[in-house]
């Protein structure tokens, strides 16, 4: 695999995003990560799964240089439902997946943090959706998680104004467990996996499936209409601009077209 790479040690799987400079969730990069959790949830010797980045980032988000190959907002949207399904299955993966955050969570990163079953971050990590600043909207489910662990109101608030929170603020809110110094996050991590893997498989799979069964219907419906809205936006001239904006790095003049 080019982007990703896999480890196994003691039972646990650590999986690395390996995509400089930023880890960016590029179609190429979700569709190996993809074919990686089909062969882990086949192989019985892994029991856990620890995802973490490579270099600076976790994943700083979706690759933006990839949306301007994407012809319509049909496509667009197709490319939501393959992030959504994906991510819908990390999260009801047979076997616990942690997330080990650090520098940045932004975007689809933050989506695929999310997807799973447990967060753990550096202290000064960013996380955000950031997808506003754009003139997008969160398309990988975004903006039926985020809800769900920081409440409407804080929702609101990050999606608004594209601002991230920091580690330590996600802890507070409930979007992450624990937040860690850079030096400890990692090995935190691994302990964590560990422990978790001396459980029996059995009756792991059995509560992330009753986990999920907290997710009412009315979630469902939000991130098949997040799917359709991301492909309908995506359209806009105020989207193009803020497209263009980013890759020139500029503040984006958005006209509400």
């Amino acid at each position: 695999m080019e982007f990703v790479s896999c480890n196994i040690e003691n039972q646990v799987a650590f999986v690395t995003l390996q995509k400089p400079p930023a880890n960016a969730l590029s179609s190429s990069l979700l569709k190996e990560l993809s074919k990686l959790f089909d062969r882990l949830e086949e192989n019985e010797e892994v029991r856990v799964v620890l995802l973490q980045g490579e270099g600076r980032f976790f994943s700083a988000g979706a690759d933006i240089k990839e949306f301007t190959t994407i012809a319509s907002g049909e496509e667009f949207s197709k490319l939501a439902k393959y992030g959504q399904d994906f991510f819908e299955r990390i999260e009801n993966f047979s076997k616990p997946v942690i997330a080990a955050i650090h520098g940045a969570a932004l975007g689809g990163g933050l989506e695929l943090a999310m997807a799973c079953h447990i967060r753990l971050v550096t202290e000064k990590a960013k996380l955000g959706l950031p997808e506003l600043q754009l003139g997008l909207v969160p398309g990988f489910a975004g903006s039926q998680r985020l809800p769900r662990y920081v409440g409407a109101a804080k929702a609101a608030e990050m999606l608004f104004t594209s601002e991230p929170i920091t580690g330590a603020q996600a802890v507070q809110y409930g979007l992450a467990n624990h937040a860690y110094s850079e030096e400890e996050l990692f090995d935190q991590a691994k302990e964590l996996a560990l422990k978790i893997a001396k459980k029996s498989p059995i009756a792991l799979k059995a509560a992330i499936e009753l986990l999920n069964y907290s997710k009412h219907e009315n979630y469902y419906k939000g991130v098949d209409k997040e799917a359709e809205i991301f492909g309908s936006v995506f359209v806009s001239e105020d989207a193009k601009e803020g497209i263009s904006a980013f890759i020139e790095k500029r503040e984006p003049q958005f006209l509400g077209k």
